[in-house]
């Protein structure tokens, strides 16, 4: 027994010795400061954006998607039976709906502590874009749609700062007509 926790205290010593040659390592990175800053970017935008939408991260799935007609925001709770996330994201989203149609996008720039890319011209184009809400069993989607070339260019690059700034691996293409 006794030789079994000598063992096990070696080993937890040098994990911690190991942990601290790590630690000690990445300070010596040129990029140590940049990856924190990211992951504290990170952070905050997963907290303002839990405050902001009214809804948590961590009880829901986001996913952007780029199409050849503009794209979409989707949201929806991972509990299938979590009928408070469903109904907030849903309330969210017809309140981003009307808002981004009018030309607020100050929601965003909450949550992303900037004005994300695409946002100025999405602005002055705001008629030449049009934003549908569509119920999911979970949540819902936003549907953006327009038929000029600068409005389209601009979509897309929101929807790009969207997909990276929530770091959700969706794609950053445009997918394919009829997809």
């Amino acid at each position: 027994m006794r030789i079994r926790g000598i063992f096990w205290l070696a080993v937890m010593t040098g994990g911690a010795a190991l942990a601290a040659d790590l630690h000690a390592e990445m300070k010596d990175c040129p990029m140590h400061k940049e990856h924190t800053a990211s992951q504290e970017h990170f952070a905050g935008v997963t907290e303002r954006g839990n405050e902001v939408m009214g809804f948590a991260h961590d009880k829901s799935g986001h996913h952007f998607g780029l199409t050849p007609q503009g794209g979409f925001i989707l949201a929806e709770a991972t509990d299938p039976n979590d009928t408070t996330t469903r109904n907030a994201i849903r309330d969210h989203f017809h309140h981003i709906a009307h808002a981004f149609a009018a030309g607020d996008f100050a929601m965003p720039n909450l949550i992303h502590a900037k004005s994300p890319p695409g946002v100025g011209t999405m602005k002055k184009l705001k008629g030449s874009i049009d934003y549908r809400v569509e119920q999911t069993g979970r949540g819902g989607r936003i549907v953006i749609s327009t038929g000029n070339p600068r409005a389209l260019k601009a979509i897309h690059h929101f929807l790009r700062f969207q997909i990276e700034d929530h770091r959700t691996g969706d794609s950053l293409e445009v997918a394919a007509a009829g997809s």
